[in-house]
């Protein structure tokens, strides 16, 4: 009697191991999944706020059933667009951001609060010249089969009369003077963006030994469609901006901004700067849910949303393609930006 009981006992553990690793391998047991209630993810303003609360409107579906595949159950996941770069990086310092795209520029200003997981690959270009008149040939420009995980910034002038006083400079291999640029009205974004401002202050720096808090005229514009729309009216000159812009409004340049003739033909470089290290995926160091598993789970989940078509039609409203593991040390560049702008502004 006391052998079949203890063989009984035996087979009724050995069923229990066999459907506890059944539950296990299929990731749909209590035990092996960790709920969370709701995941915040922003976005910076490098687009208009309602363009992409419409576009990346999927990416709350996606995102919960690949972190479903990585043990996360999110209850909720809540996409917000900040008002400025620099509002979501405070969001991320402060966790009530979880999670931040945003630019090089932004997370290493805001580093002390949020750490970078992964940068985003893009589609290369058909130019990539580090001489301004070499992508004035009055083609578009056009994307290219090579991935790149960085791009450049540029300087646009725009049909104003002053803008085309310059392109005509440039396109005819004469050097700028600062007295040049300085007489220009300018578009510029917030501090923390690399194309926007950054990237074009180290070019500044580099050829003229100025910063763009010594140019005469600046404005800072809230968006690119807003600066495109300035540059379009001929209320600035120029514009800083990454290097395909032009190709995302060639069809506002007209429709919107009514203009007759296309942007490649109104518009030309005048500045274009070193490489700059593309957007981030970062995540908050103070949010309550983020921890080095919550991590791992995040960087699969977006790698793999990447991967799909469904996923590259999100992240293409920032020219996003996949996403890659980053290291800190990547954006050491930036910093070094960063560090040069801090500087000029103090002594300004």
């Amino acid at each position: 009697m006391k052998k079949t009981i203890a063989l009984i006992l035996s087979l009724v553990m050995a069923l229990g191991l066999l459907a506890g690793c059944g539950g296990k391998d299929q990731g749909g047991s209590d035990g092996d999944v960790k709920k969370v209630d709701k995941l915040n993810v922003y976005f910076v303003p490098s687009r208009e706020p309602s363009e992409i609360i419409t576009v990346t409107e999927p990416l709350k579906a996606l995102l919960k059933d690949e972190m479903l595949k990585q043990g996360y159950d999110i209850g909720e996941v809540v996409i917000n667009v900040g008002t400025t770069y620099e509002a979501v990086g405070e969001a991320l310092s402060a966790g009530t951001a979880d999670v931040g795209l945003i630019p090089g520029g932004t997370y290493v200003l805001y580093d002390d609060g949020c750490d970078v997981i992964l940068t985003a690959t893009r589609d290369g270009l058909s130019k990539d010249f580090d001489a301004a008149k070499d992508w004035n040939d009055g083609k578009p420009t056009e994307p290219s089969d090579a991935q790149a995980v960085s791009y450049r910034a540029l300087m646009i002038a725009g049909p104003s009369p002053k803008g085309q006083e310059l392109l005509k400079k440039v396109n005819a291999g004469e050097e700028l003077t600062w007295e040049d640029l300085n007489s220009a009205n300018w578009s510029v974004m917030g501090s923390s963006s690399p194309a926007g401002y950054i990237y074009p202050a180290l070019w500044l720096q580099d050829h003229y030994n100025k910063g763009i808090v010594d140019l005469a005229h600046a404005v800072q514009s809230d968006s690119y469609a807003s600066a495109f729309a300035r540059l379009a009216s001929g209320q600035v000159d120029v514009l800083m901006t990454y290097a395909d812009a032009r190709r995302d409004y060639a069809d506002r340049w007209n429709s919107e901004f009514n203009r007759e003739a296309s942007i490649w033909d109104e518009t030309g470089v005048i500045g274009v700067t070193k490489p700059v290290y593309n957007d981030t995926v970062s995540v908050s160091k103070t949010s309550p849910i983020m921890d080095a598993d919550m991590i791992a789970a995040l960087q699969e989940a977006f790698i793999n949303i990447g991967n799909t078509p469904e996923g590259q039609e999100v992240i293409a409203i920032y020219s996003h393609k996949g996403y890659q593991k980053a290291e800190p040390a990547n954006y050491d560049g930036e910093r070094a930006a960063q560090k040069m702008i801090q500087e000029l502004s103090a002594a300004k």
